[in-house]
């Protein structure tokens, strides 16, 4: 998803200094210059030590937004074989990758990791055509909205694999306000994470207006079952999974900060913001911002109401979870950290900081030599 990110050179530096050096300082290498794990011939370049040529699969491109009503309420969906850059080439540190990947592609856009993020207004119907181009069996599966059984998508309760070659178009109703997850429900611990999931938004007839409004979807990987399908040294047991990559939209930090290939949160002094919270993985992420307090709005899609609401900084979302949150940007403007708080799930490949973390980034500070050694380590020339 592309945001709004204007060039640094467009805003008048000054406020927040404090703030946006010490973020920099977060981003740098956590090793010193004198410790020999970290010196070049001693870092591990995350292979598996196989000559193994890698599958000529196209890269993932970013998610993108689709409104259904101005495309008569349908998509068509299909799976591709790709490769995905958890951290970017350009990128400190990068490039970080999963081999292989499943990535719904859209329409006539790009394939992505995670799939498109469709919105519909709520009570309106709409179908999604899937279209199996793919070598595996898939079927498409939507959280809370309204569908006849055949068209749940899970095969243990009596729908149909769509196969390699066929093609299937579900049918929904809008009816469940709110934020939801679809997914692949083959095989479901292999093929969602492979890539195959994504956000469902039925846009609520009646919402309070924003200023700014985002959505993280955060995910645990195992990268031996990416590595598992291209390597033939390489083997994979679901029983054993265990979690080495942590994203947000896909990817993990410093490329989150990329206003373009990742998910930094930006606001103007006195915003209201509404971020929608998605956990498409297997760990639950307990989600904190600094410097600023929100309210949990919507849970699973229901709105809270508001006699239960109470500011926090912190939040746990579970797997499969979906919280949307609210605060106000009025903190001192700069550049604050948002990221999930077990420590280990903010690292990549081992190394912290990195992966899950993003930021909430006030324009007012894009013209600071602060926000410029961000944009350095992300691999932002704008």
């Amino acid at each position: 998803m592309t945001f709004d990110f204007p060039s640094r050179r467009r805003f008048i530096a000054g406020a927040g200094a404090i703030g946006t050096a010490a973020f920099a300082g977060c981003i740098s290498d956590s090793a010193t210059d004198d410790d020999p794990a970290e010196s070049d011939e001693n870092k591990d370049d995350g292979s598996t030590g196989s000559t193994q040529e890698l599958p000529d699969y196209p890269y993932t491109g970013t998610p993108v937004t689709i409104d259904l009503s101005e495309q008569g309420y349908e998509t068509t969906l299909q799976t591709v074989s790709a490769r995905h850059e958890v951290v970017a080439e350009e990128s400190k540190n990068g490039p970080v990758e999963l081999p292989e990947v499943w990535a719904w592609k859209a329409d006539d856009h790009e394939p992505s990791i995670p799939g498109p993020i469709y919105q519909v207004p709520e009570g309106e119907a709409f179908q999604i055509h899937y279209e199996n181009t793919h070598k595996r069996p898939h079927t498409v599966h939507t959280h809370a909205v309204y569908k006849d059984w055949e068209d749940d998508g899970a095969p243990s309760g009596g729908s149909s694999r769509i196969n390699p070659g066929e093609s299937y178009t579900y049918d929904y109703v809008a009816d469940e306000p709110g934020v939801h997850a679809y997914h692949c429900h083959v095989q479901t611990d292999t093929h969602l994470d492979m890539g195959m999931y994504g956000i469902l938004h039925v846009i609520p007839e009646e919402r309070e207006p924003v200023d700014k409004e985002y959505y993280l979807t955060l995910r645990d990987w195992d990268s031996q079952l990416h590595d598992s399908h291209v390597y033939d040294d390489v083997s994979y047991d679901p029983r054993e999974r265990s979690s080495d990559t942590y994203t947000i939209n896909g990817r993990s930090a410093p490329t989150t900060f990329h206003p373009e290939k990742g998910s930094p949160l930006v606001v103007e002094d006195g915003d209201r913001v509404r971020v929608h919270l998605v956990n498409a993985g297997y760990e639950s992420h307990p989600f904190h911002t600094h410097g600023h307090r929100f309210e949990v709005v919507r849970d699973d899609g229901a709105l809270v109401p508001e006699a239960a609401r109470h500011e926090k900084d912190v939040v746990d979302v579970a797997p499969a979870q979906r919280r949307t949150i609210e605060f106000t940007a009025e903190a001192d403007p700069g550049i604050y950290p948002a990221h999930c708080h077990k420590a280990h799930h903010v690292t990549t490949e081992g190394k912290y900081p990195g992966g899950m973390a993003t930021a909430i980034v006030y324009k007012q500070v894009m013209d600071t030599e602060e926000f410029q050694g961000v944009m350095d380590a992300a691999g932002f020339e704008g």
